[in-house]
């Protein structure tokens, strides 16, 4: 009996600690920031005045502005907006009022670090992409009406009180888009660098060139798009003898690019271009024949899969184009990087053809036991373009199978066959973006219940196997610092809609975000999950995407 009591008043005495641990402060921050300190107390939102300091630059000034614009219609109370001189030395004393963003040169690139007490909300930071950082973790911390149209005044608007201090892993973290196989829109691709943003990443790999289509108006070539951007039908689903008889096709402008690259580049967001050479060009062929091996007509590809058909690097006409076409490319996007592919390439019409022979020849070329001499042949095309390009201010990145045979010192590889080829190329001093199907292919299907799933090329890649990777895994030190970032890649040969695409995208891309921006000792799958469940997916509908609901 007395046992029994003394259990009743441990149990008694232990439940406010239990309330109390329930009630613990958290924040539904995705990705999660790297250092996260509560305190007591809250700070009022609607109505506080938005300081901003002169000092910051222009785009980051327009970001704070848009921010207080947004508060305002949606708190339904003005956030003023004013640029005062000397602002920054009084948040950085602590006696600020109301919101402040100032420059603070010691703050890391791309980093932030934000202040909330009753009375303020103190944010630092160095660059462009830290305010636009910071403004999306308040954001995140705020009603998911913030992200909304319409006032929304009955919402409890206030921040915790808390000290963030936050900045990303790796500087390259980005996204994918293959807009050959299917077309998107400029507004579905604008819709698509939302949330990218949102989610903090800040690379758009544009896949624009494929055997199925090209997307990209070249002004010297008209053909390219007059002809390779529309093919006679598409495959159905995944009967590879289909044709559904129906002309497809699209392609962006140039002035249409411009307008994708400054509307990118306000989010913080860099554009590179893909131009798939020297496989992967069917399209191109079907425009200009004679940029071919063989002396044939040929036609845009109506069917997914490799082609054998390829650019003849045997003729000094096909560097050429090449080169003409990268020229134009060059001057629209403002990325230090171009991506030229190099992936998939059979080779087999070069060991037929007898130009490509004769190159091989001239060029003294030899296989061995480690390449091919065709292999060879095609770290020829790829240095030579990278020469090329570096002329222009360009840097080359391509996939993988450009560590066949040799490759030119300078060059960036993306490993997208696993990791081994990312993991060759770091040791060999090579930069790297880990981007490997393992982890990072959006095409695959998320769940195990396939039949209940849009169609997918296939595979299994749950939103956890996303959000387990780690770019630099297995790696010394010294190595790992190749290593550039991580990029998810979506390839569109079975999404034809953009309802689909944001489908595939959705959640996964989210949990990306965070194997790309969190130090691994603050990535926590509950604690994410958690955050998509109670918070994420509200956003995702409050913004109009659509995404996947099952999260394995």
């Amino acid at each position: 009996m007395k046992l029994t009591k003394a259990i009743s008043i441990i149990i008694a005495g232990m439940l406010p600690i239990i309330a109390a641990a329930k009630e613990l402060p958290t924040i539904h921050v995705v990705p999660y920031p790297q250092s996260v300190e509560f305190q007591k107390g809250t700070f009022k939102v609607n109505g506080a005045a938005m300081n901003c300091d002169p000092a910051l630059d222009a785009d980051s000034r327009a970001a704070v502005n848009k921010f207080a614009s947004q508060l305002s219609l949606v708190t339904g109370k003005v956030s003023s907006f004013a640029t005062p001189t000397g602002v920054g030395s009084v948040a950085a004393k602590g006696l600020a009022k109301g919101f402040v963003f100032y420059k603070d040169a010691s703050v890391p690139e791309e980093g932030y670090s934000i202040i909330v007490t009753s009375k303020s909300v103190a944010v630092a930071v160095s660059d462009f992409h830290g305010t636009l950082y910071a403004i999306q973790t308040l954001k995140q911390m705020l009603p998911e009406e913030v992200f909304g149209k319409k006032p929304a005044p009955d919402k409890a608007w206030k921040l915790p009180c808390i000290e963030i201090k936050d900045q990303p892993r790796y500087g390259y973290r980005g996204m994918h888009l293959d807009c050959s196989r299917h077309f998107f829109s400029v507004k579905e691709v604008k819709k698509y660098l939302d949330v990218m943003a949102f989610y903090k990443m800040n690379r758009f790999h544009w896949h624009l060139t494929d055997d199925q289509g090209w997307r990209i108006e070249i002004k010297q070539y008209p053909e390219l798009t007059q002809v390779g951007a529309y093919r006679d039908g598409t495959m159905i689903k995944k009967d590879w003898n289909s044709n559904d008889g129906v002309r497809y096709g699209g392609y962006y402008t140039q002035e249409q690019i411009k307008d994708v690259i400054a509307y990118a580049a306000k989010l913080g967001i860099t554009i590179i271009p893909e131009i798939d050479l020297p496989g992967h060009m069917v399209a191109a062929l079907a425009s200009y024949p004679w940029l071919g091996c063989k002396d044939q007509e040929y036609s845009v590809w109506t069917r997914w899969g490799i082609s054998k058909d390829v650019l003849c690097v045997g003729k000094e006409s096909t560097f050429e184009f090449l080169q003409n076409v990268l020229t134009e490319v060059a001057e629209l996007f403002p990325s230090e990087y171009i991506h030229i592919g190099g992936d998939e390439c059979p080779r087999t019409a070069w060991e037929q053809c007898e130009l490509c022979q004769a190159k091989i020849k001239e060029l003294g070329i030899v296989g061995d036991e480690h390449a091919s001499a065709e292999a060879r042949l095609q770290n020829y095309v790829t240095s030579r373009l990278q020469s090329y390009l570096a002329n222009l201010g360009k840097k080359i990145i391509g996939w993988d199978e450009i560590l066949e045979g040799e490759l030119a010192e300078g060059a960036t590889v993306m490993s997208w066959r696993g990791t081994k080829g990312g993991i060759q190329a770091a040791n060999a001093g090579f930069d790297v973006v880990m981007t490997p199907t393992t982890y990072c292919y959006l095409d695959y299907y998320q769940c195990e219940e396939k039949d209940d799933e849009p169609l997918a090329i296939g595979g299994y890649l749950p939103v956890s196997k996303c959000y387990s990777c780690d770019p630099s895994e297995g790696m010394s030190e010294e190595v790992a610092k190749h290593i550039l970032g991580l990029q998810a890649n979506l390839w569109t040969e079975y999404i034809a809609t953009n309802e689909h695409l944001e489908y595939m995208l959705l959640p996964r891309m989210i949990a990306i975000s965070e194997a790309q921006w969190c130090e691994l000792k603050n990535k926590d799958f509950d604690r994410f999950k958690t955050s998509l469940e109670a918070k994420h997916f509200g956003i995702l509908g409050i913004m109009g995407y659509n995404y996947c609901k099952k999260i394995q």
